[in-house]
């Protein structure tokens, strides 16, 4: 059974760890943007988690899990090191689009930014509905009979999720109307095409299937460039 009292927290920790950086950093609550990007991103999160929790409620556990032993140590290094540039990236945007006005962006890009977003919900759930093995960790899942999957958006890149998080790190940026923003959201993508690399070095050595699978599938998160 999945623990309730435990994903009720974990919510409340997601919700203030966006919402407080962000309107702290702006300084004000009177930021459209800021409110539209939260909606948009919670609205998504909570109906994620309630498929989740009907549909696949031990991938749900698997996703709660705070550690495992099973996880790679450059894994839990690499990670606490996103985290850090994750919550810079959050306070930054703020700080230049609404705090010092340094970012001037036009309306119509702030809203190619929300659909950005949107489409990158979409490609966040079709990976979910595929893969019942999506941990947050990289380790090898033995005990709950991991395979290779290579249906769905797997069909076209190894790493959809990843892909899916390089829209939603673009779309943010736009739609909170930061340049500089932008900027870092690609350096949290670079992050994430190295943990990309050093992931597929752990499936290729232990997961069978997988060397076969790269044979099949050539690109990493992005069809016909990487």
């Amino acid at each position: 059974m999945v623990n309730l009292k435990l994903l009720s927290a974990q919510l409340v920790f997601l919700v203030l760890l966006f919402s407080v950086p962000l309107f702290l950093a702006a300084g004000t609550l009177a930021w459209p943007a800021g409110w539209t990007f939260l909606v948009l991103f919670f609205a998504f999160t909570f109906a994620l988690t309630a498929w989740l929790y009907r549909h696949n409620p031990d991938l749900l556990r698997e996703r709660m899990a705070t550690k495992n032993p099973g996880q790679k140590s450059w894994d839990r290094i690499g990670m606490s090191g996103m985290f850090v540039l994750f919550l810079a990236w959050l306070v930054l945007m703020p700080l230049d689009a609404v705090r010092f006005h340094w970012s001037h962006m036009s309306l119509w890009l702030q809203i190619v930014g929300a659909l950005l977003m949107l489409w990158s919900f979409w490609l966040f759930f079709a990976t979910f509905r595929e893969n019942s093995f999506l941990s947050p960790m990289v380790r090898i899942q033995s005990e709950r009979g991991q395979t290779v999957i290579s249906t769905g958006p797997y069909h076209y890149v190894r790493h959809p999720m990843y892909a899916a998080a390089l829209c939603m790190l673009l779309g943010s940026a736009l739609l909170l109307g930061s340049w500089f923003g932008l900027l870092a959201a690609l350096l949290l993508i670079v992050a994430i095409a190295i943990r990309a690399i050093f992931e597929e070095r752990t499936l290729q050595q232990e997961l069978q299937g997988y060397a076969d699978y790269k044979t099949h599938v050539r690109y990493r998160l992005i069809p016909y460039i990487w």
